[in-house]
């Protein structure tokens, strides 16, 4: 069911999702230009003559993207097409400027067919979401529209560079078979999944905000318990997960206010409205039969053998949901946490290193880097060769966490002392954690005669808050504890202070 302006109403949603992400190579998919595209090279700087359709200059497919494209579609437990090819899709824009786009047709075998990826549905439960397809296909450039008060330009660095486009997929013709994302927040977790596949395995850099991530959103409505796929709409190029929620929210809720008033929704490709979070028709929507597909007589069919996937295969590492799984089997880790430390492989990496296969310091290296380390994301650099949390002065690594989670362990520290040594090397102290609590005298105390002695003098020193204690006001023990903490500098062992107070109070 659907929550509509606070209350829950009689409709359901379809949502389909059509993601691009630029694959990582050296050079672009029928180009030796150099395909490291990004905002900060000057434009038009990393293009060929083959990107900008000059005469007589023929493409040739980078077999690089295609051994990518298969790595990506066994991490989502696709078929590999043995046979597939190109052709050409007939549109014009000024910012392709071969007047259609290399990619692969709509009707015939892509390089990766029918697979799925598995999330938490809304119900807690997991779900199977199945993907019809992930093609190639060589990307467009870039307009610019705020270089000139008149004119727009255009960037063709980006044309050409590989993309692959991955289609949610949904069976109209049987119904009952589908297992389809139908709210905001199950598309947010479906395109992270998504995401962490293809950065795991290195695939894509898979970033939204540089662009090498992008989603078109189909949205569709009907009555609960309804078989029935109604009309949909397609919001195009969507680049954030918080646009994409609010995007499918109010296409929903339009859809739903069009039918309960009587009208008709009508399939047409829309554009999100940053500044209000709503849509507006773009045009009507296409079909395959718009853009004239025909195969791309310059290029031959691509021919996949048995050895190539297997080769391909060998060299996968562990992806993202069988991490996950040995983060609760192993260590005891809850799957909100497990999805935390897997966000991106770097993290799960760290962790990893830190853990050590040493399961005792598991929960601790968790709490630690998801309450502490996350908490400092302008210090988090996925690109330092130790892949640690930085500044100016220092890098926490992941054997420096590993130490203060065993000093906590070992009872050398406490929490307080803890936090302050964290602090300390993200201010930049040299040493480790056991030599800085050295340096500057952070070792718990844990001599029970001594604070046995401690503890005795604060009780006689508040007689008036012993008879309260006594005579039921408990929680008055943080009063005792907070003052022999005082007494001992913050350094007393506070489980052995709580259990000697309890005690004595008695």
């Amino acid at each position: 069911m659907f929550t509509m302006k606070g209350k829950t109403c009689d409709w359901e949603l379809v949502i389909g999702l059509e993601t691009h992400i630029e694959v990582l190579s050296n050079s672009k998919l029928f180009s030796g230009a150099s395909a490291d595209y990004n905002p900060t090279v000057s434009p038009n700087t990393q293009v060929s003559m083959v990107d900008v359709a000059m005469p007589g200059m023929l493409p040739v497919l980078n077999e690089y993207c295609v051994e990518q494209a298969i790595k990506f579609g066994l991490g989502i437990n696709a078929e590999i097409s043995r046979h597939s090819r190109f052709a050409r899709k007939q549109y014009f824009y000024p910012d392709l400027p071969q007047g259609y786009q290399i990619s692969q047709p709509a009707d015939e075998p892509p390089v990766v067919g029918r697979g799925w990826v598995e999330i938490m549905g809304d119900d807690g439960n997991p779900k199977k979401i199945f993907i019809e397809r992930a093609h190639l296909e060589q990307d467009a450039g870039k307009l610019k529209h705020d270089v000139h008060p008149s004119k727009s330009f255009a960037d063709y660095n980006r044309t050409g560079v590989a993309l692959l486009e991955i289609v949610t997929f949904l069976d109209t013709k049987n119904p009952e078979n589908n297992s389809y994302i139908s709210s905001p927040d199950e598309a947010e977790r479906y395109l992270r999944e998504i995401r962490e596949i293809a950065r795991a395995l290195g695939v894509s850099r898979a970033n939204m905000e540089e662009g090498s991530m992008r989603a078109d959103v189909n949205v569709s409505v009907r009555p609960v318990g309804s078989t029935e796929f109604r009309t949909r709409t397609e919001t195009k190029n969507m680049v954030s997960f918080k646009f994409i929620k609010s995007a499918i929210e109010y296409e929903a809720r339009r859809q739903i206010e069009i039918y309960e008033n009587g009208g008709t929704v009508t399939q047409d490709t829309m554009r999100y409205n940053q500044g209000d979070g709503t849509t507006s028709v773009m045009r009507s929507k296409e079909d395959a039969l718009d853009y004239r597909y025909f195969p791309d007589p310059d290029l031959l069919p691509i021919e996949i053998d048995d050895e190539t996937i297997e080769r391909i295969r060998a060299t996968m590492p562990e992806l993202p949901s069988a991490t996950r799984a040995r983060y609760t089997h192993d260590f005891g880790l809850s799957e909100y946490d497990a999805a935390r430390l897997t966000e991106t492989t770097d993290i799960s990496k760290w962790y990893d290193t830190a853990v050590a296969d040493n399961a005792s310091r598991a929960k601790g290296v968790a709490n630690w880097m998801i309450s502490e380390l996350f908490a400092h994301p302008e210090n988090w650099d996925v690109k330092n060769e130790k892949s640690g949390i930085v500044n100016e002065m220092r890098i926490i690594t992941p054997s420096d966490l590993a130490e203060l989670v065993d000093m906590l362990g070992e009872n050398t520290i406490n929490g307080k002392q803890a936090k302050e040594i964290f602090i300390k090397m993200l201010d930049g102290e040299s040493g480790t954690p056991r030599e800085i609590a050295d340096k500057f005298g952070m070792k718990q105390m844990t001599d029970t005669v001594a604070i046995e002695a401690i503890v005795d003098e604060v009780i006689a020193k508040n007689p008036a808050q012993v008879e309260q204690y006594k005579s039921g006001k408990v929680g008055l023990l943080g009063f005792f504890v907070g003052n022999v903490m005082k007494a001992t500098g913050g350094t007393a062992n506070p489980a052995v202070v709580n259990e000697m107070l309890r005690n004595k109070l008695a």
